[in-house]
């Protein structure tokens, strides 16, 4: 009885992670975040046509030095501007030949409005000591610590390999 009451309360009260989110890779695999317990995440909004675009490679980096202790995972979007791709194999195609891109990918997502996929949702929501609401652009950025909470919010402009995140590696 009393353990059933606890799983109750925690049931009705634990405060969502990360974890309990999955997406879909641009080469159509069901990925699930909870996979990636122990290890930070850099979940980043992404677009073949911008101007931050360029990111890509100091994502790269970042995915390359601090690979076993950060995930990087790249969330490519046409929300701003038609600054992506058509399909997913177009964008693929651009990342890894443009970039050497071989972090992991997702489909094609909506991260704001009508068809906001959940996990953006979330990731927008989600109190955080930077800022919470609507992606304003591009390459937006949301670090997640091991326990699978959002602790730092980053804007497009803060680039990838910018001291406000590498310091937050552990």
């Amino acid at each position: 009885m009393i353990m059933t009451m606890i799983m109750l309360y925690t049931m009705l009260f634990q405060q969502p992670t990360v974890y309990d989110y999955s997406f879909t890779s641009i080469d159509g695999k069901k990925i699930n975040l909870a996979d990636f317990k122990g290890k930070q995440l850099l979940l980043v909004n992404t677009a073949s046509k911008c101007g931050f675009t360029k990111q890509y490679k100091e994502l790269q980096e970042l995915h390359e030095q601090y690979g076993d202790k950060l995930v990087v995972i790249g969330f490519p979007s046409d929300n701003f501007g038609n600054q992506e791709y058509g399909d997913n194999k177009e964008i693929a195609e651009f990342c890894e030949k443009n970039f050497g891109v071989n972090f992991i990918l997702s489909e094609k997502v909506d991260v704001k409005g009508d068809d906001q996929t959940p996990l953006f949702k979330y990731l927008t929501q989600a109190e955080n000591p930077d800022f919470k609401g609507d992606i304003n652009w591009n390459f937006e950025k949301f670090l997640i610590n091991k326990d699978g909470k959002l602790v730092h919010r980053y804007r497009s402009k803060v680039t990838p390999l910018d001291e406000q995140i590498t310091k937050q590696i552990l």
